[in-house]
């Protein structure tokens, strides 16, 4: 095990300082376990080893960084459905247990440069996309690691750590500031989505030119690193804003999700549907039914149904 100090060698991965590169080739060459993934565990050798390339995994969703406190948080690995604790992610679980160090990896391209140990502190689950399906997420597992000496290089924050306490700011109703955007912010909206962010402009200006103060509420509930946005924030008057781009069953009751969620973390707020146009009788009565409102554009404006 090594000792921690930068620049030493240690007696795990022998032949092996800390900031060195090296191509990741060789590094299995070296000490064998998978090429493959984030996570090798090489036979015959008392470590587990985990390669973070935090710049790709940002434009696919996934969030590997350092904490405010100092603690990086690395995705584990799995690139189909929910990620489970299973394979190398119960290596990293159960490194302690297993007598096994943790040996941490920053990789760009077919390099990669040597961090030194870490300890497992915890984890937790997040959603991300699946690789290579931006429209499809799922849950991941994230581990919360603590490098046992001073890290020979830096690494990029965290967007969000994780907290007992929610926290809800209001934040401008910009395109950046979408739940897409967080969590698949390498793919081009569709159609709908293009439809959607003109419905919520075009009651934005509106709205504004009768003197009221609209934003976007950004949630980040708690022990969460994934932050959730509202459409729009009326905060004039209080009132949570979700949109949709058809007024379809499906649709509706997405909104309704949505803002019974978002209304959790803002006591006494209103809520209500964006919908370009006026729903069906049923649908309006599911709607007044939870306690939202709809509001819809028609010739003459604005047309606003309350609960």
């Amino acid at each position: 095990m090594s000792d921690g100090t930068p620049g030493t060698i240690g007696c795990v991965l022998p032949d092996l300082v800390m900031g060195q590169t090296l191509p990741r080739r060789d590094v299995h060459r070296l000490y064998g376990g998978q090429r493959q993934g984030g996570i090798a565990t090489p036979d015959g050798l008392n470590a587990v080893l985990f390669f973070t390339d935090p710049a790709k995994g940002h434009r696919h969703g996934y969030y590997d960084g350092l904490a405010a406190d100092g603690r990086f948080h690395y995705v584990g690995e799995g690139q189909r459905g929910d990620q489970k604790l299973e394979r190398g992610n119960r290596a990293i679980l159960n490194h302690r247990a297993n007598g096994k160090t943790l040996e941490g990896f920053l990789t760009k391209g077919t390099a990669s440069t040597y961090l030194g140990e870490f300890e497992l502190e915890g984890h937790y689950f997040t959603d991300a996309h699946e690789t290579g399906e931006p429209n499809t997420l799922r849950q991941v597992v994230v581990f919360k690691l603590r490098p046992l000496g001073d890290l020979p290089v830096a690494l990029p924050a965290l967007p969000i750590t994780p907290a007992p306490q929610p926290r809800t700011d209001v934040v401008p109703v910009e395109e950046h500031n979408t739940e897409r955007a967080f969590v698949t912010p390498d793919r081009e909206p569709y159609e709908l989505e293009r439809r959607e962010s003109a419905l919520v402009q075009s009651y934005r200006q509106y709205l504004e030119c009768e003197g009221y103060e609209v934003g976007r509420l950004r949630i980040v509930p708690p022990g969460e690193s994934r932050p959730l946005y509202s459409d729009l924030w009326d905060q004039s008057n209080e009132d949570l804003v979700e949109a949709k781009s058809t007024v379809t069953r499906d649709q509706i009751r997405q909104a309704v999700g949505q803002l019974l969620d978002y209304g959790r973390f803002v006591p006494g707020a209103s809520r209500t549907i964006l919908v370009p146009s006026r729903p069906r009788q049923d649908l309006l009565a599911y709607v007044q039914a939870a306690g939202i409102g709809v509001v819809f554009p028609d010739k003459d404006g604005w047309v606003s149904i309350a609960p």
